[in-house]
């Protein structure tokens, strides 16, 4: 769901995984990035919010294992 969200909204895709501060920052980029260049830009922000949900993800998955790795001990 969130892929999908990132390729229309980047910034907002961003702000739901967690990263409130660079959301913001990302969204005062992609304004005017999309406004100048007519969209040419766009695929570069798709292409960062993949990357930090793909990371965010990983992030948990990895919590999670060591949760479980701790309840084993």
């Amino acid at each position: 769901m969130n892929y999908v969200l990132a390729l229309l909204l980047p910034p907002l895709s961003i702000l739901l995984t967690g990263r409130p501060i660079l959301g913001i920052v990302v969204f005062l980029i992609w304004v005017p990035a999309i406004i100048f260049s007519g969209g040419l830009t766009h695929p570069m922000f798709i292409l960062l919010a993949w990357v930090l949900i793909y990371q965010s993800g990983e992030e948990r998955r990895t919590r999670r294992i060591e949760k479980a790795y701790r309840r084993e001990d």
